[in-house]
């Protein structure tokens, strides 16, 4: 065939008869469809599926897997998401039939191990936090938000207070003010000081009494950690509110500091991100939340309890917001995020967010002279440079170079966030990667920085697709495949 099968749908491939096994025919007496269901539950015609050979069907789907970039295959520079390597050893582990083959409905008494070991989960997990209690039972980050947020909304009502507003910093994540929205509360924007951190004059002209939460990312999305915290949270907590941290950057952190500590009263955490799990692909995924004790009682149902030597799935909370999602979670995700606190311990949580920062500190110094980093010569897990020079200069944006490193074979960066960095390219390699692997990584930058501007403005040239119409896609996607006529 000359066509590039890669590029084409089963259903361009299919030819008329081909089959992938041939059945013996039926030895046994058959009854006829049309007996069993009426004339009108029966299809005209069969659907008009591909017809193809087994090879055919392989072939397909391997070279369509060579055509993605993932972690496996590339380096994924993707700051605020933290695309790390992720071990497969906790894949293989997860897969195991004593916990994938489990069903949910399913007696508590006969998977006794499956709910110990989530009940461990949420103990380590509230360690890591130092915070008191944890619910394993939101399936994403931005869910956990949403959820944390609802039990800060409950526990306001329980006490009689009607609070209104959620603050959140100018640089946050998007998921923050659209979680504090749904929860049902107004967002109050804060402003960021020339160091990227909180202003703390225009977040003191904000609180007042309607406070509820104020929500803050630390390490924040710029890469910095905002020494102000405790700060911050003896203000709110003078004010009534409550203090919540969007745990998406807790690889930087993992036992270097818990939030607990630095005044946190409730926080979710993205395991993909930080605990080992399949990120991106629309998940599954989890964002377990955890919790100050006065919390506790409004957690979502069911939560994990111990009686008479038998564990068991409680739902007798009356003061609960309710179960979240069907069952209890996406509990595959969970049981990885197990294996990777197992396997690291105390000690080897800590070195993950050394080396996630010495990497990120490395990085920087390697592109910061021909890249600006507008926040500083010093970074957390990640950080911001911008190509706001490159743009007034010669016309060169920050999509132009993304672009471009594809060619190269590298995932882009995350662009055009934070919205607070103009031009911004926010740059994360995380703890796996190898200091020859930043080091080519840099040299490609620079090199792509120094090429014309014509050629980067034209990127990706070795792809199957250049440059897409990214609104159009948006505003009216082709969700299904569609025969043609």
């Amino acid at each position: 065939m000359d066509k590039d099968q890669s590029t084409e749908l089963l259903f361009d491939l299919s030819q008329p008869g081909r089959r992938a096994a041939r059945f013996p025919a039926i030895d046994v007496p058959t009854t006829p469809v049309d007996s069993v269901f009426g004339a009108d539950d029966l299809a005209e015609e069969s659907p008009p599926l591909p017809e193809l050979a087994e090879i055919d069907v392989v072939r397909h789907f391997t070279n369509l897997s060579t055509r993605n970039m993932s972690v496996d295959t590339n380096f994924y520079p993707l700051g605020s998401c933290t695309m790390k390597y992720n071990p497969k050893r906790n894949e293989r582990l997860a897969s195991l039939p004593q916990f994938a083959d489990l069903h949910p409905y399913q007696p508590d008494a006969t998977h006794q191990g499956m709910l110990r070991l989530l009940f461990d989960l949420e103990a380590m997990i509230g360690e890591i936090s130092g915070l008191d209690a944890v619910c394993l039972q939101p399936a994403a980050g931005a869910h956990g938000e949403l959820t944390a947020l609802l039990v800060a909304a409950s526990y306001f009502r329980k006490s009689g207070q009607a609070r209104t507003k959620v603050l959140i910093p100018d640089s946050a994540h998007g998921t923050n003010p659209s979680s504090a929205h749904l929860a049902g509360f107004d967002c109050v924007q804060v402003a960021s000081d020339q160091r990227g951190l909180v202003d703390m004059n225009d977040l003191r002209a904000k609180i007042d009494g309607d406070v509820a939460v104020f929500m803050i990312t630390n390490p924040n999305t710029i890469g910095l950690f905002d020494h102000q915290i405790v700060e911050i949270a003896s203000l709110i907590h003078e004010a009534g509110g409550l203090m919540y941290l969007d745990g998406a950057n807790m690889n930087a952190i993992l036992g270097q500091t818990r939030p607990g500590d630095f005044g946190i009263d409730l926080m979710h955490f993205n395991p993909h991100k930080t605990f080992s799990g399949p990120h991106g692909g629309g998940g599954p995924g989890a964002g377990p939340i955890a919790v100050r004790g006065m919390l506790e009682p409004f957690l979502p149902t069911p939560r994990i309890a111990e009686r008479d030597g038998q564990w068991r799935l409680d739902f007798d909370r009356p003061d609960s917001i309710g179960r979240v999602r069907s069952f209890f979670g996406n509990t595959g995700v969970l049981v990885r995020a197990y294996c990777y606190i197992r396997t690291h311990g105390a000690e080897g949580l800590k070195s993950v967010s050394t080396n996630a920062v010495l990497n990120a500190n490395y990085l920087l110094s390697l592109v910061k002279d021909f890249l600006p980093v507008p926040h500083g010569d010093r970074c957390m897990h990640e950080f911001v440079a911008s190509a706001s020079g490159l743009h007034k200069s010669r016309g060169v944006r920050t999509m132009d170079i993304a672009k471009r490193l594809l060619d190269r074979g590298y995932h882009a960066p995350t662009v055009y966030f934070p919205l607070v960095v103009p031009e911004a390219m926010m740059i994360e390699p995380t703890e796996t990667e190898s200091k020859e692997t930043l080091e080519q990584f840099a040299d490609v930058l620079r090199e792509i920085i120094e090429e014309p501007a014509e050629l980067l403005q034209q990127a990706p040239h070795t792809l199957g697709i250049s440059r897409p119409d990214e609104v159009r896609a948006a505003r009216k996607p082709v969700l299904r495949w569609q025969a043609s006529t």
